[in-house]
This record gives structure tokens, C-alpha cells and sequence, in this order.
């Protein structure tokens, strides 16, 4: 067998498809193997570059073959999907991908480490919490409605529902046990949510960038803490530009014969980091519309003319800018920076 320089490795849970090829691009592996066999044949070849889809457990494997001696490029899935030329299988997802690795522009996903994975899970865990609890939340004010008893908007008037629903005694007993069943629900999904929350904190705390990065207005300790965790390595991108289209704030673009036509913003990349910075503008333009706050010139010229949810789009979007650019270069938030200097006092 020729050396082998590249290898496209498409994996599963179980069988993994091999396509290696050599010096002359001719290909010299194509191999179906289970797990145990995949890892010895691993440990065993001399190191080469492989080629893997940044997929559910696409970075256990990427440490574990780095450990092995190989490089190992970590691709997304839609850059690879072009390079498939007909149909639909293992073996030419795996000759798809050793194509789409030897291109010069292609980009790639850096590796994550496992400590870093472990922190992602703090708010994946997180999240999936405060979506049981909203579901949890909205089960009970849909069913106490149908006893005539309704309660405002807001998280903390949830409690004060569920003591009238103890109190209430023209509400059937069955009733009434099941509404305790819930609350009883309720108060350990606060608890656990307390204490994931709690250690996401320390992490926070004991992590200089992210303690940087939630200086920036509408950013703070969870949004400073995700966007540490999902970006181990922001020289990546080019440009805060990059950046931000890669969280999915920049408008999609169908400009063709020099008409420039751009669209709604294209939701691509990372769906959770995104939500919680347009969050942040959001909680931010809410508290200049209060009057508080310094508004910047940029900003309080966007909301005469724009919607408010547009305004937090595009503030979203100069957040992940300036995010990134925090991130690069070590700098901290300077909140002066850039604004018109003060006229001295007559």
C-alpha cells in the first residue's frame, strides 16, 4: 500500500468508513471497521491528517486519534455536503470528506478539550432546566385558569398561584393533589437550576476572559461565559464581521449582476449564543427607553428610525463584534471608547 497523506473518516456509533489517499490524490484505503477495529488501525498507522465532521462525538475522537500522533481538522457539515458527489452512504461521506479537507479555503473547527466540553455542559444543562421549568410553569397557569383562578405575568408570581390553589377549597381534591405534585416540581427544578447556575458562576469568576467579556453592556456572566466556552479559539475568525456571521446576525445575501440585495439575518451557527446576546440588546434598549443608561449616538439614532426588535438585531450583532474583538487581543470593555468627546462647561 502507497502512504497514505489524508484520510476522510466518516463515524457513527458503531462501524466507521475510511477513504485515504496518497501523494498522487489516487485512493489507497477504502475500509469499513467497527470501534476496537478503527482504534487499532489508528494507533498503529504512522501520523497522517484525517478528516472528521464536526458531529456528536466528533471531538472525543479528535483527541483521542491526536493522541495517537495524527492531526486531526474538524469540519462543519455543510461545508462538506458539496463534495458529495452522487447519493447518499458511508463511503462517500468519507471520500467527500477527505476531498473537502485538502481544499485551501476550507475551515475548520478547532478541537475542543474535555475540560472544555465539561463546561458546556453547565449550560446545556442550564438551558434544558429553564425549559422544563417554562413548560412546567405554563402547565400550571393553563390549568389553574380552568378553575377560575389566574395569576400576572412573571416567574414570581408562580409561588403566590400556587399557595391560592392549596387555599382554594372550591377546587376538587384531586385537584389539589396534583397541583401539589406540580409544586413540588417546581421547587426542585428551582433548586437544581440554583445550583447549576451557581456553579456556571464560579466558573465564570475563576475565568479571566469571560470576566472581561461580561463588562460589555447586554453581555454579562452567562452570555461572558458562553461565548468563552464556544469559542476556544477566536482567532479563527478574520474579523468580528466573521465573527458575528457565524453566530447567524449578519443578513443573508442574494446579490447577483452588482444589485446588492440583502435579507432577514440567516440564523446560522450557534443558535444558543445568539438568543442570548439579542436578549441582552434587548434588556438594553429596554433601559434606555426607561431613561437609563447613557445611550450611544449609533443607538439612540437606530431606534428613531428602526423597530425596537430590528435595533436589538443589529445591537446583538455590534456586541459579537466587539466580543471578539476583546477576545483577540486581551483588551478590556472601555465604554468611552469611540463616543464623541464632551463639550467643557461654559
Amino acid at each position: 500500500m502507497n502512504e497514505i497523506i489524508r484520510i476522510g473518516m466518516d463515524t457513527s456509533k458503531s462501524f466507521f468508513q475510511l477513504h485515504g489517499v496518497d501523494a498522487a490524490e489516487q485512493p489507497v484505503l477504502r475500509r469499513k471497521q467497527g470501534r476496537r477495529q478503527m482504534v487499532e488501525f489508528f494507533r498503529q498507522l504512522p501520523p497522517t491528517v484525517i478528516g472528521i465532521e464536526a458531529c456528536g462525538g466528533a471531538f472525543h475522537w479528535a483527541r483521542l486519534l491526536q493522541g495517537f500522533g495524527h492531526e486531526v481538522k474538524l469540519m462543519p457539515p455543510q461545508f462538506v455536503k458539496p463534495y458529495v458527489k452522487r447519493g447518499k452512504n458511508d463511503a462517500a461521506d468519507a471520500q467527500a470528506l477527505c476531498e473537502a479537507m485538502s481544499r485551501p479555503t476550507m475551515r475548520f473547527v478547532p478541537v475542543k478539550s474535555a475540560e472544555e466540553q465539561a463546561a458546556l455542559m453547565l449550560v446545556g444543562l442550564r438551558d434544558r432546566l429553564i425549559r422544563t421549568r417554562t413548560q412546567l410553569t405554563n402547565a400550571i397557569r393553563g390549568q389553574a385558569a380552568e378553575f377560575g383562578l389566574v395569576a400576572p405575568k412573571g416567574l414570581d408570581k408562580i409561588e403566590p398561584l400556587l399557595a391560592r390553589l392549596r387555599a382554594e377549597a372550591t377546587i376538587p381534591a384531586v385537584a389539589r393533589e396534583l397541583f401539589a405534585l406540580q409544586a413540588k416540581e417546581f421547587g426542585a427544578l428551582q433548586a437544581r437550576l440554583k445550583t447549576v447556575e451557581a456553579k456556571l458562576m464560579a466558573w465564570h469568576r475563576q475565568n479571566e476572559r469571560s470576566r472581561r467579556l461580561a463588562k460589555i453592556p447586554g453581555v454579562g456572566p452567562i452570555g461572558a461565559a458562553m461565548l468563552t466556552m464556544k469559542t476556544p479559539d477566536p482567532k479563527a475568525f478574520a474579523s468580528g464581521r466573521d465573527f458575528a456571521a457565524w453566530i447567524g446576525l449578519t443578513p443573508r445575501d442574494h446579490s447577483t449582476a452588482g444589485k446588492v440585495r440583502l435579507g432577514v439575518i440567516t440564523k446560522a451557527g450557534d443558535e444558543d449564543v445568539r438568543r442570548v446576546l439579542v436578549a441582552g440588546a434587548s434588556a438594553v434598549i429596554q433601559q434606555l427607553q426607561r431613561g437609563r443608561g447613557r445611550p450611544s449616538p449609533w443607538l439612540a439614532a437606530l431606534l428613531k428610525r428602526k423597530p425596537r426588535m430590528l435595533a436589538a438585531v443589529a445591537l446583538a450583532n455590534k456586541t459579537a463584534r466587539i466580543a471578539w474583538k476583546l477576545m483577540v487581543s486581551g483588551e478590556t470593555y472601555d465604554a468611552t471608547r469611540g463616543r464623541p468627546a464632551l463639550a467643557p462647561a461654559a
